[in-house]
């Protein structure tokens, strides 16, 4: 957290509010999020005069485009930025300032300081750590069914991992893997090279109507997560798999359970996403009372929470 939609949601609030500003200086009060360039007065001193002329998104990373340089910026768990006036306080955990010279600042919080900046000449930061091995934005239209089953390839991992591997496809995080898998009836831990045609093409389109839902929404404020005006996202009120364990499937009324995959919390129901792998490829009655579901869904006759 954030995954792609609260990352995408942060740019283009980031895009009204400081496209156009200039810097007048950049304050680091932890040197460790700067990870490019070494030195954190450097850092300072290059950005200092610069404007930031828009905000772009690569994966979970913020670009942010200024004269002749880009900041690549990963919030992490809980890294955020907003945009204040010179003479309000400074609330606690503020690592790096922005201050332009219209008298407001940029500042950038982050409880947990996981987050990172990168500064990079314009144009070569897309061959660089920590972009260059990033796979295909599920959200671009390059992202067609053909590119996806090429991302997937004939591998024998379990579909959620591959999923979540960003080197695969960017931005898909915990929630909307779960949320995917569950409204494309897929079980989290069949293997991706086991995957027929019809729910590769269900799952490709699950990961779409998802993520751009939720882009939509402005978001899934699950614990701390709100844009750079600080307003919370709407999605987690739509979410029928990921944090709903124990509560009633919305499809088929059967219990969300809980397990790990991958080492990582994965939610599912039991009914809608039957395993069917090497171990559980004879269980042709489940697995079709498990694709009729999914087809009932997808045709819109589900109800809402």
């Amino acid at each position: 957290m954030p995954e792609l939609p609260e990352v995408e949601t942060v740019c283009r609030t980031l895009n009204e509010l400081i496209a156009g500003k200039e810097i007048d200086r950049v304050s680091v009060k932890l040197p460790r999020i700067i990870q490019r360039p070494a030195d954190p007065d450097l850092f300072e001193v290059q950005l200092a005069g610069r404007t930031f002329r828009s905000v772009e998104r690569r994966g979970k990373f913020l670009r942010l485009l200024l004269d002749g340089l880009v900041l690549v910026s990963h919030l992490r768990m809980e890294g955020r930025y907003g945009l204040y006036k010179q003479e309000e306080p400074l609330e606690p955990h503020t690592h790096v300032i922005f201050h332009f010279t219209d008298g407001t600042e940029l500042r950038y919080k982050d409880v947990r300081q996981f987050g990172t900046m990168h500064l990079f000449r314009a144009g070569d930061e897309l061959a660089s750590a920590p972009l260059n091995k990033l796979g295909i934005e599920p959200l671009d239209e390059a992202f067609t069914l053909e590119a996806f089953k090429r991302a997937l390839g004939k591998r024998s991992t379990k579909i959620k991992p591959l999923l979540l591997n960003q080197e695969v496809i960017v931005g898909l995080g915990n929630i909307y893997v779960d949320e995917a898998l569950h409204e494309a009836g897929v079980h989290p831990e069949t293997e991706a090279n086991l995957l027929k045609p019809a729910e590769l093409e269900r799952l490709h389109a699950a990961i779409v109507r998802t993520l751009s839902a939720a882009v939509e929404a402005g978001g899934s404020s699950i614990k701390s997560y709100v844009n750079g005006q600080g307003e919370m996202g709407m999605f987690q009120h739509r979410l029928r798999a990921y944090g709903r364990t124990g509560e009633p499937c919305d499809q088929c009324g059967s219990l969300i359970e809980k397990s790990v995959v991958g080492g990582r919390g994965t939610h599912v129901c039991p009914t809608c996403q039957k395993l069917r792998g090497k171990s559980s490829t004879g269980n042709k009655s489940s697995d079709a009372s498990g694709t009729n579901a999914v087809k009932r869904r997808l045709d819109g006759k589900t109800g809402k929470r």
